[in-house]
């Protein structure tokens, strides 16, 4: 698949994920969660490289829920800092996350009710308060790429986040890439 992406000069993100689908999500382990990530991701930013993938045209993304509990998504947010120093934007995908609704369902309470059952509209919305929340801290601690489903709410508060940290966020088109 490199030699495809870098015959193509095509963008190319690459995340971390323990296991496979069907797995990764089997009581999946870390001495240090952002140790490993880090690592991998090194390893594999070099190898894309060594393969003739221009670094300019590579992002990363620590994978969150990809073989991560809630613990390891909170630690991976928490220290996402940490991965600025691989150079390379940081994508963030934390929207939508089942991990979201648990942690704030943890904090206040499972619904009790709600007329749509299971995913109805109370978890949707904690879900979306969480997509944001998680967002705007990735934003602080240096992501620059945002996979979100609700994309107006998020942008609005990425905006308002940057302005008040450190001046402007401009969401990007698709197709392009955001340079370091």
């Amino acid at each position: 698949m490199a030699g495809v992406v870098a015959d193509a000069g095509a963008e190319c993100c690459l995340m971390h994920m323990l296991g496979e689908p069907r797995t990764m999500q089997r009581d999946p382990r870390y001495g240090d969660v952002v140790d490993e990530v880090k690592a991998f991701l090194t390893q594999r930013l070099e190898f894309a490289v060594g393969e003739g993938i221009s670094e300019e045209l590579i992002m990363l993304d620590p994978g969150i829920g990809f073989g991560k509990t809630v613990a390891h998504n909170l630690e991976l947010l928490d220290r996402l800092d940490e991965l600025t120093g691989l150079g390379r934007p940081l994508v963030v995908g934390t929207s939508r996350k089942s991990f979201l609704a648990r942690v704030i369902a943890d904090s206040q309470g499972p619904v009790i009710a709600d007329s749509q059952g299971p995913g109805g509209s109370e978890e949707r919305g904690r879900r979306l308060a969480g997509t944001i929340a998680t967002n705007v801290l990735a934003l602080e601690r240096g992501a620059s790429v945002f996979r979100v489903h609700d994309v107006a709410p998020v942008r609005d508060a990425l905006a308002l986040a940057a302005a008040t940290l450190h001046g402007r966020w401009t969401a990007r088109r698709r197709g392009t890439t955001p340079r370091s």
